[in-house]
């Protein structure tokens, strides 16, 4: 059975940092895309940043880069996602979802849509304030 399970979340101030972890388990994870994506209120879900287990090929949306940084353990099989320089927009529910049998091309190139994740943790709540 696979598992997901975020840590991390929680209330900063604009400028300030966050470390969301994810663990996971019940699966081969070198064989999987696992993604970070977020979604506020009255928002759709959107994709921030996704890494691809086998070889840590990353894709990170534009709204993010040069902020968030994805990493990965492998021997504690847990995804990171280190969020710095928070913005107030950053404000959502960040989960970690997992696709299995993932393309390393398409993983790193954000190609899956939210919906081709066929596991998903329960969220952790990031609040940013100005």
């Amino acid at each position: 059975q696979v598992q997901l399970v975020e840590s991390g979340g929680g209330s900063v101030q604009a400028g300030g940092s966050l470390r969301l972890s994810c663990a996971a388990s019940g699966y081969t994870y070198n064989s999987g895309c696992m993604g970070w994506f977020r979604q506020a209120p009255g928002k759709k879900r959107e994709e921030v940043a996704a890494i691809y287990a086998g070889d840590g090929s990353t894709y990170y949306a534009d709204s993010v880069k040069g902020r968030f940084t994805i990493s990965q353990d492998n021997a504690k099989r847990t995804v990171y996602l280190q969020m710095n320089n928070l913005k107030p927009e950053d404000t959502a529910m960040y989960y970690c979802a997992a696709r299995m049998g993932a393309l390393a091309n398409r993983c790193s190139s954000g190609y899956y849509a939210d919906s081709q994740f066929g596991y998903w943790g329960q969220g952790t709540q990031v609040t940013v304030s100005s």
